[in-house]
C-alpha cells in the first residue's frame, strides 16, 4: 500500500511518498507553530486548493452538498487571481485516491458524480502525506477537509499537520457533527498549519458555502483576499481570520 494517496484519476503523474516520525513532543510543536508563522504563504496569483473529504458510508449527504456547493469555490477565487482544485477522498477498505487539479467546477462537479461512498475507517493521515507529496512539488496555499470522525493515532496526525504547516500549507477542517475525539484532533491539524476550524451541519448548506468561499479567495489571493471577503461577506471570513496565523 502507497504511503499517499493514489492518483489513478491522472495516470501521467507518479506520487511519492513522504514518511515522517510518528510521534512528537510539545516543544517540536512549538517549533512547528513558531516556523509555520515566519514563513508566509506562498500565493502567485493562481492558487493551488487541495479539497479532501471523507467518503465512507456515513458521509453520503455531506457528500451530495459538497458536490453541489464546490463551484462557487472557483466564481470566488476568479475575482482574486483564479485557483486549480484537487479532489482528494477516501473510503471502503484502505482506498484513497486524488484527481488532477481542476480549474472549474464544472469538470470537479462531473467527476464528483462519479463516486459514491463506501463503508470504511477514516484516512487522514494519508490525506495529509499526499499534501505533503504536492506541496514539495509546487505551493499548495489550502487543504480543505469535511469529514466527522478520526480513529487513527493523534500524535501522528498532528505531526504531519506541523510538517503541512512547514510547507506553507493552511488547513480549514470543517466538521459534521459534534465528536469530541475528532473535534480535538481537528483544531490540532488547524492550529498546527495556521489555519481554521469550524462545524456545520447537513442542513446548513449555505454556511459550508460561505466557509468554502472564503477559504477560496485565501487560496487564491492570500491573506489580503480573505479580508475583502470579511468585509464585503462577513461572519465566515471573520472566523477563519480570527484563528488564522
Amino acid at each position: 500500500m502507497r504511503a499517499d494517496c493514489e492518483e489513478p484519476l491522472h495516470p501521467s503523474r507518479d506520487g511519492r511518498a513522504v514518511v515522517g516520525p510518528k510521534s512528537n513532543s510539545s516543544a517540536e510543536i512549538d517549533q512547528f507553530l513558531s516556523a509555520a508563522r515566519e514563513r508566509p504563504p506562498a500565493v502567485s496569483g493562481h492558487g493551488r486548493l487541495i479539497f479532501a473529504l471523507d467518503a465512507t458510508m456515513s458521509r453520503q449527504p455531506t457528500w451530495d452538498l459538497a458536490q453541489s456547493l464546490q463551484s462557487r469555490m472557483f466564481v470566488t477565487a476568479a475575482s482574486h487571481g483564479g485557483l486549480d482544485v484537487q479532489l482528494v477522498y477516501y473510503r471502503g477498505f484502505g482506498e484513497c485516491k486524488a484527481s488532477r487539479f481542476f480549474n472549474g467546477g464544472k469538470d470537479l462537479a462531473a467527476l464528483m458524480a462519479k463516486i459514491s461512498v463506501a463503508a470504511g475507517a477514516t484516512q487522514i493521515a494519508r490525506v495529509l502525506r499526499h499534501t505533503l507529496d504536492e506541496a514539495q512539488r509546487l505551493p499548495v496555499q489550502a487543504l480543505v477537509f469535511i469529514g466527522d470522525a478520526l480513529e487513527e493515532p493523534v500524535d501522528e496526525i498532528a505531526d504531519l499537520a506541523g510538517r503541512a504547516g512547514l510547507l506553507g500549507v493552511k488547513a480549514f477542517v470543517f466538521q459534521e457533527g459534534r465528536d469530541r475525539a475528532a473535534e480535538q484532533a481537528f483544531r490540532q491539524i488547524a492550529l498546527l498549519t495556521g489555519g481554521a476550524y469550524a462545524t456545520f451541519d447537513a442542513g446548513a448548506s449555505q454556511r459550508l458555502e460561505a466557509l468554502l468561499s472564503a477559504v477560496a479567495a485565501y487560496a487564491a489571493g492570500g491573506r489580503q483576499a480573505l479580508e475583502l471577503e470579511a468585509r464585503s461577506r462577513g461572519a465566515a471570513a471573520d472566523l477563519l481570520l480570527a484563528q488564522m496565523r
